[in-house]
């Protein structure tokens, strides 16, 4: 368990965490709003810190390269499910569910896609896409926006492009997903 690894890790033990502050803020508990930013700064930053690790020390490994998507889905797919469906939560941390919907919808098909590859073909290699990457990135800068008391206007417009970018990674990790299917 290399330390790239172990930051995969730190930041899947993070996600209840940050949900658990995310569940008990209110006005009267104004202290875990701290809470939920440096939690979930922390998760972000594990996730361009371990693979920087990985790649610079020569460290990468296949658990790695399983459960760092799997810490980020984890991580990204608990927050827009907190932000859109916690009601406790001010309207200015709501994520629209036309942006929640998509990006769980997308990982789903993407769960299913892995799962066909592995059965047809009994071998499944992780190999992210830049864009899928580049989606990831802009997932996490949606979540911290909806954090952050940023203008409406600007939420959405990142809402919308996030949006865009999840539905095109999405259509390419299917064509990706058919040409092994179709190589096998």
């Amino acid at each position: 368990m290399n330390i790239a690894n172990q930051l995969s890790v730190l930041r899947m033990i993070l996600v209840p965490v940050f949900i658990g502050a995310l569940l008990y803020y209110s006005p009267e508990r104004s202290f875990c709003y701290p809470l939920i930013l440096i939690v979930f700064l922390l998760a972000c930053l594990t996730d361009g810190v371990d693979g920087y690790l990985a790649r610079k020390l020569n460290e990468k490994t296949v658990l790695g390269s399983y459960i760092d998507p799997v810490a980020d889905k984890l991580l990204l797919l608990s927050g827009f499910l907190s932000l859109s469906f916690m009601g406790h939560l001010p309207a200015w941390m709501h994520i629209p569910a036309w942006l929640t919907i998509p990006v769980i919808a997308r990982d789903v098909i993407i769960l299913i896609g892995s799962t066909m590859i592995f059965l047809t073909t009994g071998k499944l290699t992780a190999q992210p896409l830049f864009i899928g990457k580049l989606t990831t990135v802009l997932q996490m800068a949606s979540l911290f926006v909806a954090l952050t008391p940023f203008p409406h206007s600007f939420k959405i417009f990142l809402f919308i492009v996030t949006l865009c970018l999840t539905l095109l990674s999405g259509l390419r990790y299917i064509q990706m997903g058919g040409r092994l299917i179709q190589s096998s």
